[in-house]
């Protein structure tokens, strides 16, 4: 019995810190893609602003929300 509660508490555990950890990871390729990016100006501010929202939402716990809007910014990336 313990032993099913505890791999419950893992899976439950596992997805919400892998969604955690990806959104750094997301915000520091567009930290490095962006400043080389050749793009127009109104596409680098959407990025900028996808960025700091995800930011904003990975802050507050949403990781999903924070990677979907980091996503959106690597797509305007090209990446």
């Amino acid at each position: 019995m313990l032993r099913s509660i505890s791999l419950a508490v893992f899976l439950a555990v596992v997805p919400a810190t892998a969604f955690a950890n990806s959104c750094p990871t997301i915000m520091a390729e567009i930290d490095a893609a962006l400043p080389t990016a050749t793009i127009a100006e109104a596409d680098k501010t959407k990025v900028q602003e996808l960025r700091a929202q995800g930011e904003k939402l990975h802050a507050a716990g949403d990781h999903a929300g924070s990677e979907a809007a980091l996503n959106q910014a690597k797509s305007i990336l090209g990446r």
